[in-house]
């Protein structure tokens, strides 16, 4: 390693502490205290810390203001519904600060290994998604889940109709009798009507959270219903089984286009594996790569093509139901 890197290394370290330490000072500190919030935690009867909560709730007064970096990411990037979508346990802030320092550590890659200072930006950038992707995949995750509770629980709360409940009392049932995320997203739901909110902005509030296209249906079939009248119960059993035949033809795609998204699979994973043995066997060769102008032009073709090809992959097999 040569003295220019060292210095050139120590120099953006020192560059982005005093960019950090300016941000601090700055920005001030996250406060969870707003009105919205402090509902929630009152309403929360199910958590066995809810007492303490709700008297910390009380104890702080209701002026706090949230931090710059989350009023910047709910007015331009919208991160603080993306965060709740998946039920991430950080909050807009920390998300950031979590992505800018995953950056920063990619800068300081190419000082411990053989790849060109030049790439260190590049590397940063690619190792700062990683924050996102995780959060992408849970949140994924919990709205798929969410996509197949929902049929049960709307033939639920159709049964409870039909038995002569109203709509806000089969919406609490379908809560405590459903998981999590379906329970807790009807629970509050349930909650915010106890509390005085219409249930139709209530309804409006919970698509808004979870973008579920089916949960939709429900809510213009409940407004409307509640505006012209009509049989909401068979209306709820129809969209139940609509939702349960779309997924059976969902799985059939799935059948058929397990082939292609397997060959996709080998053919993106086999060139950074094959990069990976042949590091392994002989570093010397591998390393004009990063050394050689031509052989950085070939790696940043590599890469872009790379991402090219998944692009292609994933629209030829995502067909949507």
């Amino acid at each position: 390693m040569s003295i220019a890197t060292i210095i050139v290394g120590i120099s953006i370290f020192l560059f982005v502490i005093c960019v950090i330490g300016a941000i601090t000072m700055q920005v001030a500190p996250t406060k969870s205290s707003a009105a919205e919030d402090r509902l929630a935690i009152l309403t929360r009867q199910d958590d066995p810390d809810s007492e303490g909560a709700s008297e910390l709730a009380l104890s702080q007064p209701l002026s706090d203001e949230i931090s710059s970096v989350e009023q910047f990411a709910s007015r331009f990037l919208n991160i603080k519904t993306f965060l709740e979508q998946a039920e991430a346990p950080v909050s807009p802030t920390q998300f950031c600060y979590i992505t800018g320092g995953v950056f920063v550590l990619g800068l300081f890659v190419p000082l411990f290994t053989p790849i060109s200072i030049i790439f260190g930006p590049f590397i940063g950038l690619a190792l700062c998604v990683l924050p996102y992707f995780a959060i992408s995949f849970k949140r994924k995750r919990r709205l798929a889940k969410f996509g197949k509770q929902l049929p049960d629980a709307l033939e639920l709360l159709a049964r409870a109709l039909r038995a002569g409940h109203s709509l806000g009392a089969g919406i609490n049932l379908a809560a405590e009798e459903m998981a999590d995320p379906l329970g807790k997203e009807f629970t509050r739901c349930f909650e915010e009507q106890n509390l005085g909110i219409p249930l139709e902005d209530s309804l409006e509030t919970m698509t808004e959270r979870v973008p579920n296209l089916d949960l939709r249906f429900f809510a213009t079939a409940v407004i409307l219903q509640r505006q012209t009248g009509g049989d909401l119960a068979e209306i709820l059993d129809k969209i139940g089984h609509l939702i349960r035949e779309r997924f059976k033809i969902w799985g059939q795609v799935q059948s058929l286009t397990g082939e292609g998204r397997l060959s996709g699979i080998v053919l993106l994973a086999l060139p950074p594996v094959l990069f990976g043995v042949m590091y392994r066997l002989n570093a010397k060769y591998v390393s004009t790569l990063f050394t050689d102008e031509l052989g950085q032009q070939m790696l940043a073709f590599a890469i872009v093509m790379q991402f090219v090809g998944a692009l292609v992959i994933r629209q030829i097999v995502n067909i949507k139901v």
